[in-house]
């Protein structure tokens, strides 16, 4: 099955219950968060709180030789001031090494570390008494390359390891090393008939979500605390946070609060440890909400990488081999660069047949900026290059780019470079073909009836620097592949506990997860599958909380394929004890009863046929049937470490775009006009959403295309644009028509057969537009973003 749009896409249900799974049910936060009435983490307030405000270094690389507080804790309206010394417990976090201080002792390793925190009863007096702690730094060399990281004489960015990759890569400063070797490059090589090569540069980008970190911690009188705050993965939070707290994981309480937006930018650690040590150090609620500069420095960035890509062709056009060298730059503390590692080198020869791969990829250590979890998860940098290099292919065969790529595309039954089979529909070459087959967007657009330009339709926009002079149309393609959940023999599960009951003589169900809901639209998803499973008009979605299992994290595209399944397995288990009631109500020789096509619909247990058996509420009477029950994917493996071999992966989606630019080649000036979109969804369980997901992850391409960079000075390892004014992001002004196709080819191995959508998008939109500007240019451009620099040379 396939679908069309431009705008909100046709309703295309085919169960039987209002609201159900196939319907473009809106969202119940969508009016309140348009109209700002939506409760985000940074609104909530509670009597007699103090305000948390946090101390960073002002340098990247130094020993700590001395802290003074006196100064600070001597002001009116402080209550606490804490350093390292003053913490309970556990020093050091972290998602999969715990190498990361709560406050940095000993020496800091980056520009914007947490070094003291204060407790004020005024957000401005916390600040202000920060501002009066004496820090005496001892600066240390800088580590801030492959070059400055592996030399033999190289500084330790951490002087004592203790992680299990630690024994496998060369140098103390390489987090991880992901080699995958498959086949004879050597041999392939002597059959090439053209042979290309390519050295790519991708630079950080920032999430760049909507709200800053915050939180509310609460003192509880049994000595615990109650945590409110946005996150990605709560549970995932509460095991790095309660050691740190020297407290029992059930005595910290944690709720979700209002999320505005994550992209892999709350799945670590940012303000939880903080706001919480405060609270139990004074006994007072302590709230903590970072501004947007200090958020620069209070989450992850997307790693900026260095690609090295060879690749050999027939004059056919069949692949022969790649080569790639990958070096991620995962700053000063490891974070998840170990699987953006894995995930960048197992999908760096793209969505193609190619039998003979030698691939590197590894991650740095460094005194930049931390690095770890950005949606595409390392994907999305190998994408921007073996697409470069399918257009480079194509030129030198003398090819169509689109047709190069459909000769070489996988599909079901291809062996990926691990090793593992791809066992599901991979419509590759189908996916190209959309978007090679939509119509182009008209000429000159820009162009008013009168004669006039319309220039918000002009490259600069209402800059109004060009009136169509030098204006140079290109078009260009790329597709990508990204993997779906969590990888390399993670237990990946989800939770949901689902209530049955009649109310005023109705069937309800409420459905309680701890999924964090940032925006992708989980909560409504999860309604529609219980109003389907179950048969019910009501459906409740409980707050999110640690109270229920652990629904993993919002991130890798898995929570309609993980926490989605959760509730449809708890919800097959509640039906069934129903069934269960029934039988010891009214005798299981009734032939419903026994019946396997048996369900519920609409408040009564129905068959197949119809009948109406008796209304839930004669069933269930004053019972109250509620099932909690994890799901688990089928398992996969570790990465081999020396030769990358193993079923590492989940599920794969596919995305393809096309995108259409305008470029002054004078002033060095890009308008992207169309990004349009092909994509395999498996399932769309709302197709409105579906398509949200699929434009907003074309946006975030778009944005490290052409304008998103946090840059780095390399003499000091300084961020040197930490706000909105100087970080650019692309806005409704800079966003072109998305048009999207998609398809509906279930995987037989996911509930509903769905894919998970959300990151697809983000990997080939990137390429797809510096192919287009390439077209219209003739230049190589190898680095993200396109800056007016690079298309002028001045």
């Amino acid at each position: 099955m396939a679908g069309t749009t431009t705008g909100i896409p046709a309703n295309v249900t085919q169960n039987h219950t209002k609201g159900g799974i196939g319907e473009s049910t809106l969202r119940p936060d969508g009016t309140l968060k348009v109209t700002g009435e939506f409760a985000y983490s940074s609104d909530m307030w509670h009597e007699d709180m103090l305000w948390g405000h946090t101390l960073r270094s002002t340098v990247a690389h130094a020993e700590i030789v001395s802290i003074d507080t006196s100064e600070a804790l001597a002001m009116d309206g402080v209550f606490a001031v804490m350093t390292h010394e003053d913490l309970p417990a556990a020093k050091n976090y972290g998602m999969e090494f715990q190498d990361t201080p709560v406050l940095a002792y000993g020496k800091v390793r980056h520009h914007g570390e947490p070094v003291a925190l204060v407790a004020a009863d005024h957000p401005e007096t916390a600040r202000r008494a920060a501002a009066k702690i004496r820090i005496e730094y001892r600066e240390l060399p800088l580590i801030t390359d492959e070059a400055s990281a592996t030399a033999p004489d190289a500084i330790l960015v951490h002087e004592n390891r203790e992680d299990h990759h630690a024994g496998h890569v060369p140098h103390p400063n390489i987090v991880h090393r992901q080699p995958i070797i498959r086949g004879n490059v050597e041999e392939a090589r002597k059959r090439a008939d053209v042979i290309v090569k390519g050295e790519y540069t991708f630079g950080m980008q920032d999430q760049a979500f909507l709200g800053p970190e915050s939180g509310l911690a609460v003192p509880c009188e049994d000595g615990g605390v109650d945590l409110y705050v946005a996150t990605q993965w709560l549970h995932s939070d509460l095991q790095q946070i309660a050691p740190c707290l020297g407290l029992p994981p059930e005595m910290v309480r944690m709720t979700m609060a209002g999320v505005g937006g994550a992209f892999g930018g709350r799945e670590d650690i940012s303000m939880q440890i903080l706001a919480s040590v405060l609270a139990l150090r004074t006994g007072k609620p302590v709230k903590m909400v970072y501004n947007r500069y200090e958020s620069f420095f209070g989450h992850v960035h997307r790693h900026p990488a260095k690609l090295s890509y060879e690749h050999g062709a027939t004059k056919d056009g069949k692949l022969t081999h790649m080569k790639c060298k990958i070096v991620l730059d995962g700053g000063a503390y490891a974070s998840s660069t170990a699987s953006v590692v894995g995930n960048a080198s197992s999908l760096s020869a793209g969505p193609y047949v190619i039998n003979d791969v030698d691939i590197e990829a590894i991650g740095l250590y460094t005194n930049n900026p931390p690095c770890g979890a950005m949606r595409g998860f390392g994907a999305v940098q190998a994408c921007f290059a073996y697409e470069a290099q399918m257009d480079k292919l194509a030129a030198q065969l003398g090819l169509d780019p689109v047709e190069f790529r459909q000769l070489n595309a996988m599909e079901q039954g291809t062996i990926m470079p691990t090793g593992q089979p791809v066992d599901s529909p991979a419509p590759v070459a189908e996916l190209l073909r959309l978007v090679k087959e939509r119509p182009l967007p008209p000429e000159r657009q820009w162009e008013t009836a009168d004669g006039e330009s319309d220039v918000r339709a002009l490259p600069g926009g209402l800059s109004n620097t060009t009136h169509g002079e030098g204006v140079v149309r290109g078009v260009g393609y790329a597709v990508g592949i990204k993997n779906v959940g969590f990888s390399e023999g993670f237990d990946d599960y989800s939770t949901a506990r689902v209530r049955l009951e009649v109310i005023n003589g109705e069937a309800v169900a409420m459905v309680h997860t701890a999924m964090a809901e940032v925006g992708q639209g989980g909560v409504t998803i999860h309604a529609q599958i219980a109003r389907t499973e179950l048969g019910v008009r009501q459906v409740t979605i409980h707050p999110a909380n640690t109270q229920v299992g652990s629904a993993g994290s919002t991130s890798a595209g898995r929570q309609t394929y993980m926490t989605g399944g959760s509730i449809k397995n708890s919800c097959g288990l509640v039906r069934e004890k129903v069934m269960e009631i029934g039988r010891r109500k009214f005798g299981s020789s009734h032939p419903a009863w026994t019946s396997a096509q048996l369900r519920l619909e609409g408040g009564k247990v129905v068959t197949e046929d119809g009948e109406t058996l008796r209304a839930l509420v004669d069933v269930l009477e004053e019972e109250v049937v509620e099932v909690e029950a994890e799901w688990r994917h089928r398992p996969t493996e570790p990465f081999d470490l020396k030769t990358g071999q193993g079923n590492g992966h989940v599920q794969y989606s596919f995305a393809a775009h096309r995108a259409v630019v305008e470029v002054d080649t004078e002033l060095g000036l890009v308008k992207v006009v169309e990004l349009a979109c092909a994509q395999d969804v498996g399932k769309a369980l709302n197709p409105l959403s579906v398509v949200g997901q699929i434009q907003g992850g074309t946006v975030q391409g778009l944005g490290v295309a052409v304008m998103e960079e946090i840059i780095v000075d390399p003499k000091t390892a300084k961020v040197r644009n930490p706000s909105f004014t100087d970080y650019l992001l692309p806005t409704i002004l800079d966003t072109p028509t998305i048009p999207v196709d998609y398809l509906e080819l279930a995987d037989p191995n996911a509930p509903y057969g769905v894919r998970g959508i959300g990151e697809a998008p983000t990997l080939s939109s990137t390429p797809a537009v510096l192919a287009a500007i390439r077209a219209a240019t003739g230049l190589e451009l190898t680095k993200t973003p396109v800056r007016p620099e690079h298309l002028t040379g001045v």
